[in-house]
C-alpha cells in the first residue's frame, strides 16, 4: 500500500486485471495467430502478389553466391571477358533484388495497414454492440489499448514480421540444400548446430509469450486507469487527489515495464544462444575447409560460396529467434483481441427475429419480471413487476433511490434480459424482435447526457441522423435550446467540447432533448430531463416535454415529486416491488411511502 495525504492508495491490481493475466486452460500459444486467417482471406490476391516476389529476391539472393564463386576460382585465370560477364550478371542480380525488395515492402506493408484497418473495424463493430453488462466488468480504457496497441503489434507481424519469417524460412531451406550439395562435410559441422538451436528458441519462446501478455494486460490496465481518471479531472483535482492518481497510475507502468523488462531479458538471452551457437559453427567451418583448401580437397571458390551460404542461413537463424518473439508478442496481442471480438453477451437477438408489423402504439407490459444485475447476482433488482402502461399515456416512476426505476427504463430498451418473467412491445416480448429496429421506436433524455465532440448541429442530429437544417433547429427552438446555441462565436457550428466541456449541466440537457424532439418516437423515456434546469428554463422545457409527450408512451423517472405532477399515473417502487400506483392526488390521499416522499420534499 502507499500512503499519500492522508488517503491510502491501493496499489494491487484490480480482479479483472489478475484474472486477465491467469494463465488460460489449453492456451493455443502462437496458433491463436490463425485467428487471422479471416482477415487475411479477403486480400488473396495481394499476399499471391507478395509472396511472387518474396520468392524470386530470395532466390536470386541465393544464386548470387554461385557467382562470387566463379569469380574467385576465374580470378587468377586471365579470361577478363568471363570476368565481366560475371560482374554483369551480378550487377543485374543485385538490381533485380533492389527492386524486389522495395516491391516487396511495398506489398507486405500495404498488407499489414489493410489488414490491421479490417481487424480495428471488426473489435470496434463487436464491442460497440455489447449489452451494457459487458461493460460492467470490462474498462473502456483497456478496450482501447487492445484496439491500438494490440492491433499495432499485430500490424508488424503481418506488414513486416510474417514476410521476414517466410523469407527466412526460404533462406534456411534453399541455403542449407546448397549447403549439402556444395560441402557434405562441411554441411555435417552447420547442420550440427541447427538441433542446438530450436532448444532455446522454443522454451525461452514460450516465457516470451506469458511475459508479453502480461506486459500488454498491465499496459492495458494504465490506459484504463488513465481514461477513467482523465474523464473525471474535476472531480480528481476538486478532492485534491492529483497526486494520488498519479500514485495509482504508477503502479500500473511500473507493473507493465517490469513485465516488458522481463520480455527483453529473454529476449537477450535467446539472441546471446542463437548467435553464440550459429556463429561458432561458421569459425569451425572456416577452420576446416581451410585446411580443406590447402589440402586441394576443395578450390577457395567453393569455400568462398560455402561460407556465404553459412553466413546466410546463421543469420537466418538468428533473424528467426527475434522474429519468434514477435509472433510472440503478436500472438499474446491476437489473443486478446479474440477475446473481444468472441465475447459473449448476455443479450442476443434471434437469428429471425419477428417483425414489427405497423406503427408502434406504445402498449408496454410488465409480466412478473424479476431481474438481477450480472455483477450483483444477491441482490434482486426488481422482484416479480408487473405493470401496465397504454398507448400515449404518461406513466412516472417514483421511489427512493435503489428503487429500479433505473433498471425498468433499461429494461424498455434491452440493455438486459429479465431473469424472469418477461416484457412485451405492442404484444411482441421484447426478446423476440430485433432490438435496432424496436430501438428505432424510442427516445430517451438521460439524467446525465452524452455530449460528443462536434458541433451541436452533429449533437443534436445524433436523434436523427438524416435530419436537415430546418428540423434540427426546429428542435432547439422546442428544447429552449436554439437562443444559446445561436449565442455562440460559430451559432450551430459551434464545437461543444469533449463530453460539453463548453455547455453548463442545463445546456447539457436542451440539447439532449433536442436530441429526442428531433428523434420523434412513438416512446420517450424521461430520466429527470429538467434535474439541472434553473426555474425559468426548467418551465421552458417542461413546456416543451409537455409537448414532446402529447400523444406519445412516456415513462418519466423523477426525484423532484413536482415534475410528475401532471402524469395519468405515478408507480411508485421500493426494493424492486411496486407498492403504489395512482394519480398525485390519489397517491397523497392514500398515505404511504410516496405521501411522506411528498411530504419532505413540500415541508417547507
Amino acid at each position: 500500500m502507499a500512503h499519500d495525504e492522508g488517503h491510502t492508495v491501493a496499489t494491487k491490481a484490480p480482479a479483472h486485471i489478475l484474472e486477465a493475466r491467469r494463465p488460460r486452460k489449453g492456451s493455443r500459444r502462437i496458433g491463436i495467430l490463425g485467428a487471422l486467417v479471416p482477415f487475411l482471406r479477403p486480400h488473396r490476391t495481394l499476399i499471391g502478389a507478395a509472396a511472387m516476389v518474396l520468392l524470386v529476391t530470395t532466390l536470386v539472393s541465393l544464386a548470387l553466391p554461385l557467382i562470387v564463386r566463379r569469380l574467385v576460382d576465374h580470378f587468377n585465370a586471365g579470361n577478363v571477358e568471363l570476368l565481366d560477364r560475371y560482374f554483369v550478371i551480378g550487377l543485374v542480380g543485385v538490381a533485380a533484388l533492389a527492386v524486389g525488395s522495395a516491391l516487396r515492402f511495398y506489398l507486405v506493408a500495404r498488407l499489414g495497414e489493410q489488414v490491421v484497418m479490417d481487424l480495428r473495424n471488426a473489435v470496434f463493430s463487436r464491442v460497440i454492440g455489447l449489452s451494457p453488462a459487458f461493460y460492467e466488468t470490462t474498462m473502456t480504457g483497456e478496450i482501447l489499448s487492445r484496439i491500438t496497441a494490440d492491433t499495432t503489434l499485430v500490424q508488424n507481424v503481418v506488414g513486416s514480421s510474417a514476410a521476414t519469417a517466410l523469407r527466412n524460412v526460404l533462406t534456411l531451406t534453399g541455403g542449407v540444400f546448397l549447403l549439402v550439395t556444395t560441402s557434405v562435410k562441411l554441411s555435417a559441422l552447420v547442420l550440427l548446430v541447427v538441433p542446438l538451436t530450436l532448444v532455446p528458441i522454443y522454451l525461452l519462446g514460450r516465457k516470451m509469450r506469458l511475459a508479453s501478455r502480461e506486459a500488454q494486460d498491465w499496459l492495458a490496465a494504465s490506459s484504463g486507469k488513465a481514461s477513467e481518471s482523465l474523464s473525471a479531472v474535476q472531480t480528481v483535482q476538486s478532492f485534491t487527489n492529483e497526486k494520488a492518481s498519479r500514485t495509482q497510475f504508477s503502479f500500473f507502468t511500473a507493473k507493465a515495464f517490469a513485465a516488458a523488462r522481463r520480455r527483453i531479458e529473454i529476449r537477450a538471452a535467446l539472441t546471446f544462444f542463437v548467435i553464440l551457437l550459429s556463429f561458432t559453427a561458421c569459425v569451425s567451418v572456416v577452420w576446416v575447409g581451410i585446411g580443406d583448401v590447402q589440402r586441394g580437397l576443395m578450390t577457395p571458390g567453393t569455400l568462398v560460396q560455402f561460407m556465404i551460404y553459412a553466413v546466410m542461413v546463421a543469420t537466418a537463424l538468428t533473424a528467426t529467434a527475434q522474429l519468434w518473439g514477435d509472433l510472440q508478442r503478436a500472438a499474446g496481442a491476437t489473443e486478446r483481441l479474440v477475446d473481444l471480438l468472441s465475447a459473449e453477451d448476455g443479450v442476443t437477438d434471434l437469428e429471425a427475429p419477428t417483425p414489427l408489423t405497423g406503427p408502434v402504439t406504445g402498449h408496454i407490459v410488465f409480466e412478473d419480471v424479476h431481474f438481477t444485475y450480472p455483477t450483483r447476482p444477491e441482490a434482486a433488482a426488481l422482484a416479480g413487476v408487473t405493470l401496465e402502461i397504454l398507448p400515449g399515456e404518461t406513466v412516472a416512476l417514483v421511489g427512493p433511490s435503489g428503487a429500479g426505476k433505473t433498471t425498468i427504463v433499461q429494461l424498455i430498451q434491452r440493455f438486459y434480459d429479465p431473469t424472469g418473467g418477461r416484457i412485451t412491445l405492442d404484444g411482441c416480448d421484447l426478446r423476440d424482435l430485433s432490438r435496432p429496429a424496436f430501438r428505432r421506436n424510442i427516445a430517451l433524455v438521460p439524467q446525465d447526457p452524452a455530449i460528443f465532440a462536434a458541433s451541436a448541429t452533429e449533437n443534436i442530429r445524433f436523434g436523427r441522423l438524416d435530419a436537415d437544417q430546418a428540423a434540427i433547429e426546429a428542435a432547439a427552438k422546442a428544447a429552449a435550446a436554439h437562443g444559446f446555441i445561436t449565442g455562440f462565436p460559430q451559432g450551430y457550428d459551434s464545437h461543444l467540447g469533449e463530453r460539453g466541456v463548453m455547455l453548463s449541466g442545463g445546456q447539457k440537457q436542451r440539447i439532449a432533448i433536442a436530441r429526442a424532439i428531433l428523434r420523434d418516437a412513438p416512446v420517450l423515456l424521461l430520466d429527470e430531463a429538467t434535474s439541472a434546469l434553473d426555474a425559468e428554463s426548467e418551465t421552458a422545457v417542461q413546456m416543451a416535454v409537455d409537448r414532446l409527450s402529447r400523444n406519445r408512451t412516456t415513462v418519466i423517472i423523477a426525484h423532484r415529486l413536482a415534475t410528475v405532477k401532471k402524469a395519468d399515473r405515478i408507480i411508485v417502487l421500493n426494493e424492486g416491488h411496486v407498492v403504489a400506483t395512482g394519480t398525485h392526488d390519489e397517491l397523497i390521499a392514500a398515505g404511504g411511502l410516496y405521501a411522506r416522499l411528498a411530504k419532505l420534499q413540500f415541508i417547507g
